[in-house]
C-alpha cells in the first residue's frame, strides 16, 4: 500500500483549519496529526516524528480535567512512537498526578499503566496492569500485554501482542481510516524498554479491506 497519499490527505486537513480552536477542534487536530503520522511512519518517512509530536501537542492543549483519559493517553503514545523521550517523561509524570492509576475506571487505570510502562516502574505498573486483567470492561490482550511487560514474561507477551495486531484485523473502524494497529506498536515501544528486544509484533499494517 502507498502511504504517502493517505498521509499528504491527512496532513492538507490538519493545516485546512482555520479560527480560534476549542476544546473539540484540538482533539480532531490531533487525530488528524496522529493519523497523519502513523502513515509516514509506514512508509518510512521520518517525518513521522514531528506529526507525532504535533498529535501529542494538540492532545495536551485540549484537556481540560474531568475523564477524559483518552488525551493523555493519545499523548503519551504519540510521544513514545515520535521517539520523544523528554515529552515521554514529562507527559507520564503528569499522567500520573491526574490520578490515573488508581482511578476507578479502567481507561484510567490504562492510562496509568502506560505511564508507569513508559517510566520503567515496572513493579508498580504491573501492579496496576493486573488490576485490568480478567475485566469484562478492558481488552483482555492489551491488559495480558502492559502485565507480561512489566514482569518480563517474554512468551506471554508475544501471544498477548499477537492477539492485539489480530483484534484490530476484525475492527470495522479505525483512526481516521488509517488501518495501522497502533496499540501494538506502541507497546513494542514499552517492550523495548525492558529489554524485550525479540518479540517484536506481527506486522501491524492491516490489509485494506
Amino acid at each position: 500500500m502507498n502511504w504517502i497519499p493517505v498521509a499528504r490527505e491527512k496532513q492538507a486537513r490538519y493545516e485546512a483549519q482555520h479560527g480560534e480552536l476549542d476544546e473539540r477542534s484540538l482533539v480532531r487536530k490531533g487525530n488528524t496529526a496522529y493519523a497523519a503520522a502513523l502513515a509516514l511512519l509506514m512508509a518510512g518517512d521520518p517525518a513521522a516524528a514531528d506529526w507525532f509530536r504535533r498529535a501529542a501537542a494538540r492532545w495536551r492543549e485540549s484537556w481540560s480535567g474531568g475523564a477524559s483519559w483518552g488525551r493523555p493517553i493519545g499523548a503519551l503514545k504519540a510521544s513514545l512512537l515520535a521517539h520523544d523521550d523528554a515529552a515521554v517523561d514529562e507527559l507520564a509524570h503528569w499522567t500520573l498526578e491526574l490520578g490515573t492509576a488508581t482511578d476507578d475506571s479502567p481507561i484510567g487505570r490504562y492510562a496509568g499503566a502506560l505511564a508507569l510502562l513508559a517510566l520503567g516502574r515496572w513493579p508498580e505498573a504491573r501492579h496496576v496492569a493486573e488490576t485490568l486483567r480478567g475485566r469484562d470492561d478492558f481488552p483482555h490482550d492489551v491488559a495480558d500485554a502492559l502485565a507480561c511487560i512489566a514482569a518480563h514474561d517474554v512468551v506471554g507477551y508475544v501471544e498477548a501482542v499477537g492477539s492485539v495486531v489480530d483484534s484490530f484485523a476484525t475492527r470495522e473502524e479505525h483512526l481516521e481510516d488509517v488501518a495501522v494497529a497502533d496499540t501494538a506498536l506502541v507497546l513494542q515501544e514499552l517492550a523495548l524498554r525492558n529489554g524485550i528486544r525479540q518479540a517484536l509484533p506481527p506486522s501491524p499494517v492491516l490489509p485494506p479491506s
